[in-house]
C-alpha cells in the first residue's frame, strides 16, 4: 500500500492535535473521568445529607431536659472533642439509626455556636 507523502504530515498533525485537546480538556475545560464524577457525586450527598441532619440533631440537643447544663459542658471541651460528646449524649444518634453520624455531630456542634 502506498501512502502519498502528503498524508504522513496531516495524521501527525491529527494525533497531535487530539492529544493536545485532551490534555487542554481535562485539565482546563472541567473533563472529568466516569470515577471522578461518581467521586464527586458521593462527597456533594454526603454534604447533602449532613446539611439536612444538623439541624435535626440541634434540635434534639436544644429540646434536651437539660439543656442549660449540657450546653455549659458542650462550650468547656475543645472544639475538636464537641462532636464526640454530641455523638456520646445520643444527639447525632438520628431516628432508624443504630449509632451516631461522626459528621452530623461535627456540624450540630457549629450549629449550636460553640
Amino acid at each position: 500500500m502506498n501512502i502519498s507523502p502528503d498524508v504522513k504530515p496531516a495524521c501527525w498533525g491529527a494525533v497531535g492535535g487530539a492529544v493536545a485537546l485532551a490534555v487542554v480538556g481535562f485539565s482546563y475545560g472541567g473533563w472529568v473521568t466516569g470515577g471522578s464524577a461518581q467521586q464527586m457525586a458521593q462527597q456533594r450527598s454526603d454534604a447533602a445529607v449532613v446539611a439536612a441532619l444538623a439541624p435535626i440533631c440541634a434540635d434534639r440537643f436544644r429540646r434536651d431536659a437539660d439543656v442549660g447544663t449540657n450546653l455549659v459542658e458542650l462550650k468547656k471541651i475543645s472544639s475538636w472533642q464537641q462532636g464526640a460528646f454530641l455523638e456520646k449524649g445520643g444527639w447525632a444518634t438520628l431516628p432508624g439509626s443504630a449509632s451516631p453520624n461522626a459528621a452530623v455531630a461535627r456540624a450540630c456542634a457549629e450549629m449550636l455556636g460553640t
